[in-house]
């Protein structure tokens, strides 16, 4: 009994993180889980990672509660660069709904509870489910178990004036911009080249009303190249899972300051 006593302190660090992840880990983090379920989630991993590590044994001080709120900043944050990186998959639809039409179509997603765009919405939820077929939730759970070996429980000071902290959210960000690109590109290259044959038909015949005719003609070839690209729309997402899981290890190794 004692000894359970003396290793409560870590054992409340280690749910402390866990939590903090699963607020802003993509899939573990949607409104549409019960916040019971993740709870449930978060006490039973931190139940496995405090036998799974070498907890330490802390008095709870003014140092303690530092090092409370140092491990939700860890938590946060590194699940946070993830879901920037996963936000891709609506940036790609973005793109897409401009060239479609749909731009003034935006849907609320019941997993986040902000507007997005419907092509975004669409090609998300096929991630998501390629996400669940390639068990990459399994790598995320992974990866906040590695963040013990990187971060350990009693480290205090998170260099947050290394400039390589900085330097690697800018790369994410870029990163996260050339992934939607390469999604949407092939898309709405093709679209725009439909804007240019509607172009020449509008100065060859002025009597067709372009405007008219253009928006069912974008949204039929678009659905129809839709079709023809998915294949490739999931080699980019398998990318980019493993952009994803190497860019929270790469975060959690400059905290870590190796």
């Amino acid at each position: 009994m004692l000894e359970i006593v003396e290793f409560f302190p870590a054992f409340l660090l280690i749910l402390v993180r866990i939590t903090a992840f699963l607020v802003t880990l993509p899939l573990f983090s949607y409104r549409t889980i019960p916040a019971m379920y993740k709870i449930g989630l978060a006490f039973f991993l931190a139940w496995l990672m405090f036998f799974s590590i070498d907890p330490p044994v802390m008095e709870i001080d003014y140092f303690y509660f530092m090092l409370i709120f140092k491990e939700v900043i860890v938590g946060l944050t590194v699940g946070l660069i993830a879901m920037v990186l996963m936000y891709a998959i609506q940036v790609a639809g973005g793109f897409i709904d401009i060239k479609m039409g749909f731009m003034m179509a935006n849907v609320v997603d019941p997993q986040t509870g902000a507007q997005t765009p419907l092509m975004g919405g669409y090609l998300y939820t096929f991630a998501l489910l390629f996400l669940l077929a390639i068990d990459a939730h399994h790598l995320l759970l992974d990866g906040v178990y590695y963040s013990y070996q990187f971060i350990p429980l009693d480290q205090l000071i998170i260099p947050f004036g290394n400039e390589n902290i900085l330097m690697h959210v800018v790369t994410t960000f870029n990163t996260m911009f050339i992934i939607a690109f390469q999604m949407s590109m092939p898309i709405v290259g093709c679209l725009f080249l439909v804007d240019v044959a509607l172009g020449m038909i509008a100065r060859a015949v002025p009597q067709v009303n372009v405007f008219v005719i253009g928006f069912p003609i974008k949204i039929f070839v678009g659905f129809l190249l839709l079709v023809l690209v998915m294949p490739a729309f999931f080699t980019v997402t398998k990318h980019l899972v493993d952009q994803m899981i190497i860019t929270m290890r790469t975060l959690m190794q400059l905290y870590g300051g190796v």
